[in-house]
């Protein structure tokens, strides 16, 4: 099925020079002369890198097929990490570099979301908001305003910084996209 550059969306797949990438943001530019442009930030979904990249607006694309199963992270050994489907039980492993920075939201039993293109595990996608537990933070500063934050130490192994409210033992949201403090959980 080909679509149109002018027709993507957030989070569509499709495929460029041969590989599956998804579309992160785009924007449509009309310059003064020519033809419109669409400027996008795009992931390559094989190796995780992220490009911004120009497009004619009436270029056609191949859609990549994109599937996803519900797993449970069982555990990381030696850089490894095991994935168990929900359904079917089998197995998944994925290394260090296709889960990247997503390693910092993992907790043994939380279920995921794994991108599989043509039968292969490429990477796994979380929820937008993960909750984690504050290990390791200073007390609060008596009478700190409360615009001022500190640093934190999740379970995870993530470093963020919380407000000064925040003491060690307490449940927070965390932003997986950035690996912000959220709010509390």
């Amino acid at each position: 099925m080909a679509i149109e550059a002018g027709d993507f969306k957030t989070g569509l797949t499709v495929m460029v020079d041969g590989d599956p990438w998804q579309v992160l943001d785009f924007m449509h530019v009309k310059p003064g002369k020519g033809a419109a442009i669409l400027k996008t930030k795009m992931k390559n979904l094989k190796t995780g890198s992220t490009q911004e990249r120009n497009f004619n607006a009436n270029t056609k694309f191949e859609a990549a097929i994109i599937e996803k199963k519900e797993a449970q992270y069982s555990y990381e050994s030696g850089g490894v990490y095991y994935f168990m489907d929900n359904e079917t039980y089998d197995m998944y492993e994925l290394d260090e570099a296709q889960v990247g920075f997503n390693k910092n939201f993992l907790t043994e039993g939380m279920n995921v979301g794994l991108v599989f293109f043509e039968g292969e595990c490429l990477t796994l996608s979380l929820p937008g908001k993960v909750e984690v537990t504050i290990v390791e933070t200073t007390p609060a500063i008596k009478g700190a305003p409360s615009t001022q934050s500190k640093d934190a130490v999740t379970d995870t192994g993530l470093t963020i910084r919380v407000p000064q409210f925040i003491a060690q033992g307490e449940k927070v949201l965390v932003n997986t996209e950035d690996g912000k403090y959220a709010g509390r959980a």
